[in-house]
């Protein structure tokens, strides 16, 4: 870890070492901020509002929604919540963390966005997540275990909570409202109203893609809420659809960050015989890219879908893929990174075996092409325009 950054986070329950995952010791990110810190000491009743009094915690039945590298959960381990997170790069983190506070790590108590929700909650505690959506599709979910008596806690930084976020809230649990801000970040306390009805959630959404992209033209799209671009086709994978490889017969492909599977799906078309693995680390975007690719190709089509951060040499032997085809992220919540990028691509060279190909999409200003050629020793501009590249580096 970055000897400038403490992974000490101190709570009204002790002060805990917390790490994010996978750890880095050039990692300048901490994993937890002030609106973690600002839920903790309200719940204990030592917050700055006049009106705090400590939440009981004992004996009640707990679910932390959006965790994102396991802080609230660690904490307040003792009280044996429920974490629901999309996240598996954040539940292998709580993981860590909770070993590393020496409380039991039991899986049933670590669920994702997918699991069926618990039958009752007594208090909700939300991280609330960049995505709206997301933040909409869950509170559907778990609405039905709420009760009259239960608390809802929101917590996020003033740049994450909105009039719109407050209104997901308001009408799909009850009435809400928000706190004072503190250390920039900001509280959202919910009323449970028994009597609303605000009825099944809209997600999954479905969308026809446009007819000038290569095999997978015309073709359905499934998004599961939270899904990079959901509405629509973003236009950095509509740059990459248009210029696909076609995998050989037998070819081992990899869809890597795969959110709605739309890539690794045209690919299987534009191969007939390929052997398609589709990886992401959100929940929710691999089951969005498994309904994508079944809708397309048929419900006996043979492919592999996996929660995973990057390409896990838990999961990919050496020298075991023959091609990668990646629109990487360069962000991580709030935080502007590469460092997701590189260990995808580092992932990727190591998976290839000779001769494999790594393909990129990229925004142009994000300059890929200098770590591909330092990585691989080479790189190929495929093809570009003002605003994105398509790349491609061959593992020698």
């Amino acid at each position: 870890m970055n000897p400038d950054i403490t992974t000490a986070f101190t709570t009204p329950w002790g002060t805990f070492d917390l790490t994010r995952h996978p750890q880095d010791p050039r990692e300048r990110l901490r994993a937890w901020d002030a609106a973690d810190e600002y839920l903790l000491r309200h719940l204990a009743g030592e917050s700055p509002s006049a009106e705090d009094v400590a939440v009981e915690l004992e004996g009640r039945r707990i679910a932390v929604l959006g965790d994102r590298w396991g802080a609230l959960t660690t904490a307040l381990a003792p009280y044996g919540p429920v974490q629901i997170s999309d996240s598996h790069l954040g539940r292998e983190a709580t993981r860590a963390n909770l070993a590393r506070r020496g409380a039991a790590v039991e899986e049933q108590r670590l669920l994702t966005t997918r699991d069926t929700p618990p039958e009752r909650i007594d208090v909700l505690l939300v991280r609330v997540p960049k995505s709206l959506a997301l933040l909409e599709d869950q509170l559907h979910r778990l609405a039905p275990a709420l009760h009259p008596g239960t608390v809802v806690l929101g917590a996020g930084m003033v740049t994450e909570i909105h009039t719109s976020t407050l209104q997901l809230f308001e009408r799909i649990l009850g009435p809400t409202r928000t706190s004072l801000a503190v250390r920039k970040a900001r509280l959202i306390v919910c009323t449970p109203d028994p009597a609303l009805a605000p009825g099944p959630s809209p997600w999954p959404h479905r969308y026809a893609l446009p007819p000038d992209i290569g095999p997978a033209s015309g073709r359905t799209v499934v998004n599961h809420a939270g899904t990079f671009c959901a509405e629509k086709l973003d236009i950095g994978t509509r740059f990459l659809l248009a210029h696909l490889p076609a995998p050989a017969p037998g070819a081992r492909v990899v869809d890597l960050g795969c959110g709605n599977g739309v890539v690794g799906t045209a690919a299987a078309l534009a191969g007939p015989g390929a052997e398609l693995v589709f990886v992401d680390e959100s929940h929710q975007a691999v089951a969005s890219a498994e309904e994508t690719f079944r809708t397309n190709l048929g419900p006996e089509a043979k492919a592999e879908f996996l929660a995973a951060d990057a390409l896990d040499p838990a999961l990919f032997a050496p020298a075991s893929v023959d091609l990668v085809l990646n629109n990487p992220p360069f962000h991580s919540h709030q935080a502007t990174t590469d460092a997701t990028a590189w260990r995808m691509f580092t992932g990727a060279k190591r998976a290839l075996r000779q001769g494999g190909e790594l393909w990129v999409v990229g925004n142009r200003h994000l300059g890929y092409h200098v770590k591909l050629r330092r990585l691989f020793g080479n790189c190929q501009l495929v093809a570009g325009n003002p605003k994105f590249v398509v790349l491609r580096a061959v593992r020698r």
